[in-house]
C-alpha cells in the first residue's frame, strides 16, 4: 500500500521524466493520468503499480522494452516484486483500446507477499548522490546519460544589434524617414528599436592532473555536453593548457573522450594552475574568448607552482570575465577548508564556490552559471 505521506504527483512526474529521458514518449498529461490512477487504485503490490504505469504511460509497442527496463531500475532495486505468473489470481489490466498487447512483465519474485511502501530510492536515485570518485566505469556511463539531459542556461546580455520593437527605447531613424514619405514628410509614425539579447559565452577549464583524476571523466562529459549544446569553449590543464573545443564537438561521446585525452599529453600529471591560467589570459582571453563570459574552473586548488602567479592571473581573469565559478569536489567534506596555497590564492577572485562532486551537486554548478554571484 502506498504510504499516505508519499507525494503521488511527484512520484508520477519523476518517473515520467525518467521515461522521457530514456526515449519513451511520455508527456506531462500522461504523467498526470498516472498520478490520478495511483490515487484512485492505491496499488498494494508492485505488479499492480506496474500495470497502472503500463496502461497510462505507454502508447507505442516499440517503447515496451525500455519501459520495462526503466521500471525495474526505479522500482525494482529496493522492492521485492511479486511474480504474476506464480499468482494466477492476480488482477490483470483491461484490454487496451489502442490494440497493443499487454505483454510486459514486471520484475522477479522472492516469495514475499507483503505489501510494499513505494517510497524507497532506486539505484539510480542513489547514483545521483554518489561522489564521482566512488563510481565504477558502468556507473559513470549511466551518469553520462543523465548528464546529457542537463540544461545549461547561461545569463543573457545585450547585443550590439537591435530589432524593431514597439516598446523599444530608441527611435528607428531609417524606418521613421521611410514612413514619413507617405505622409508628406511629416513623421507621424516613429518606429522604435531595442537591443537584442543573446546568451553569454561559457568557458570551462578543467583540471586533469593526478589529484583530479577520479573526477576527470565525469567533467569531460560536462565539457562535451556544453560544447555541443552551447558552443562553449572547453580547456583542460595539468602542467599546461590545452584547448579541446574541436575534439569535443563530435556527437559520439566515446570518440570525443578519446580525442580529448590524446590532445592532453600531460593528463594525470602535475598541476601548474598559475601557468595554465597565464596561457589562457595571454592567448585566448585576450582574443575575446573570456571577455564578458562565464568562466568555470574545475580544480581542487593544488598548485605546484607559485601561488602568487595564480593570484595575479585570477585577478586578470576576474576583470575580463562576467563571472568566475570555481568547482572544487573537495568542498563536499564538512572538514574542508580552502587552505591549500593555490585555492587560498584564487578564492578572493571567485564569484561562486561550489563542490560539484556528484550528479545532484551539478545543480549548484548550473545555478552558479545561470544565477547571480554568491
Amino acid at each position: 500500500m502506498i504510504a499516505a505521506t508519499v507525494d503521488l504527483a511527484e512520484i508520477a512526474a519523476r518517473f515520467g521524466e525518467r521515461l522521457h529521458a530514456a526515449g519513451v514518449a511520455v508527456t506531462p498529461a500522461m504523467s498526470g493520468r498516472f498520478a490520478a490512477a495511483l490515487a484512485a487504485a492505491s496499488p498494494q503490490r508492485v505488479d499492480e503499480l506496474f500495470w497502472l504505469a503500463r496502461v497510462t504511460l505507454v502508447v507505442d509497442r516499440n517503447d515496451l522494452a525500455m519501459f520495462r527496463r526503466v521500471f525495474d531500475e526505479v522500482f525494482g532495486a529496493l522492492l521485492e516484486i511479486e511474480d504474476v505468473e506464480r499468482n494466477p489470481d492476480a488482477p490483470r489490466p483491461p484490454p487496451r483500446r489502442d490494440g497493443l498487447a499487454d505483454d510486459a512483465e514486471p520484475g522477479t519474485h522472492d516469495g514475499d507477499d507483503r505489501p510494499h511502501v513505494i517510497a524507497a530510492a532506486s539505484a539510480e536515485e542513489r547514483l545521483r548522490t554518489k561522489p564521482f570518485d566512488q563510481c565504477s566505469e558502468d556507473e559513470l556511463e549511466r551518469l553520462r546519460r543523465l548528464l546529457d539531459a542537463l540544461v545549461v542556461t547561461p545569463p543573457r546580455r545585450r547585443s550590439r544589434r537591435s530589432r524593431r520593437s514597439s516598446s523599444g527605447s530608441t527611435i528607428d531613424l531609417r524606418a521613421t524617414l521611410r514612413a514619413a514619405r507617405r505622409t508628406g514628410g511629416d513623421p507621424v509614425r516613429t518606429p522604435r528599436r531595442r537591443r537584442r539579447m543573446r546568451p553569454r559565452k561559457v568557458v570551462l577549464l578543467a583540471d586533469v592532473s593526478g589529484s583530479m583524476e577520479p573526477y576527470g571523466r565525469a567533467y569531460l562529459y560536462l565539457l562535451h555536453g556544453a560544447v555541443r549544446a552551447l558552443r562553449a569553449e572547453a580547456f583542460v590543464f595539468a602542467t599546461s593548457l590545452h584547448r579541446l573545443t574541436r575534439q569535443l564537438a563530435t556527437a559520439q561521446p566515446a570518440i570525443a573522450l578519446r580525442a580529448a585525452m590524446a590532445a592532453a599529453p600531460d593528463w594525470s600529471g602535475g598541476t601548474r594552475l598559475g601557468a595554465a591560467l597565464k596561457q589562457f589570459n595571454d592567448g585566448w582571453a585576450r582574443r575575446g574568448v573570456g571577455r564578458g563570459a562565464v568562466v568555470v574552473i574545475v580544480s581542487d586548488g593544488w598548485e605546484s607552482g607559485d601561488p602568487a602567479l595564480l593570484a595575479q592571473e585570477m585577478e586578470r581573469l576576474e576583470r575580463l570575465a562576467h563571472r568566475v565559478v570555481w568547482v572544487n569536489p573537495r568542498k563536499q567534506s564538512v572538514r574542508y577548508e580552502p587552505l591549500a596555497g593555490g585555492m587560498a590564492a584564487a578564492l578572493p577572485y571567485v564569484d561562486t564556490f561550489v563542490s560539484g562532486h556528484s550528479f545532484d551537486a551539478f545543480g549548484e554548478v548550473l545555478a552558479a552559471i545561470a544565477g547571480p554571484p554568491s
